[in-house]
């Protein structure tokens, strides 16, 4: 992706986390079938691999895991918080006038070869793990193993795993880092307004080097 270097983020706990925080990602894969993207929730294993693997279930008749089958690289995109920036929060508006507004996000991409996994075990452990993950923060969580035996096993002839181990990530944090000092601060002030955006205030502010509010 297009990477200006003042954006960059290469620290890949950090690229790793926004994936576990963000796991509903989009697989886009260009083989037989032309370009394929679907969204997808998937799981990170950070140690199976240098730098972690992917793991996650497509529905059987979904086409798009021949082409993983066939051996076309992917892609994983997962997007992190992001925000409208207007130009009005910035101090170089009252400056100069010469200011447009943007738009601030945070998004890592993961490429590397896929393997597809028609296995039952290998698909019971994926969706244990990826459900265990989710569930786990439930004052009564629901397990797998809280549904009929039976059941599950029939509902996994319906879906097929694909193991993704990364061969390459990139991280971009766009977040106001290249204003001047006092426009980061009008970022950061005026997207501290909207409830919804606490996230991105406080990449603003730490990338921004303005401290903790």
């Amino acid at each position: 992706m297009y990477q200006p270097p003042h954006f960059r983020e290469d620290d890949l706990g950090t690229q790793q986390a926004l994936i576990r925080q963000n796991p509903l990602g989009l697989l886009i894969t260009a083989g037989a079938s032309g370009l394929i993207a679907n969204s997808v929730p998937f799981h990170l294993d950070a140690t199976a691999s240098a730098k972690g693997t992917l793991r996650l279930h497509l529905a059987r008749a979904n086409g798009q895991w021949r082409d993983i089958a066939g051996g076309t690289p992917v892609l994983a995109v997962f997007q992190g918080p992001n925000a409208y920036v207007t130009p009005s929060w910035y101090a170089t508006k009252q400056e100069t006038g010469k200011v447009v507004p943007t738009w601030n996000y945070a998004i890592v991409q993961a490429k590397g070869p896929a393997r597809v996994i028609d296995d039952a075990e290998w698909l019971l452990a994926q969706i244990g793990s990826l459900t265990g993950e989710h569930e786990g923060v439930r004052e009564r969580p629901w397990a797998v193993g809280d549904a009929p035996e039976d059941y599950v096993r029939s509902q996994l002839k319906g879906i097929i795993g694909v193991e993704i181990e990364i061969a390459e990530i990139e991280g971009k944090w766009k977040v106001s880092q290249n204003r001047p000092v006092a426009d980061r601060q009008g970022v950061a002030a005026g997207l501290g307004e909207m409830p919804d955006q606490t996230e991105m205030v406080e990449l603003v502010r730490r990338y921004g080097d303005l401290g903790a509010e």
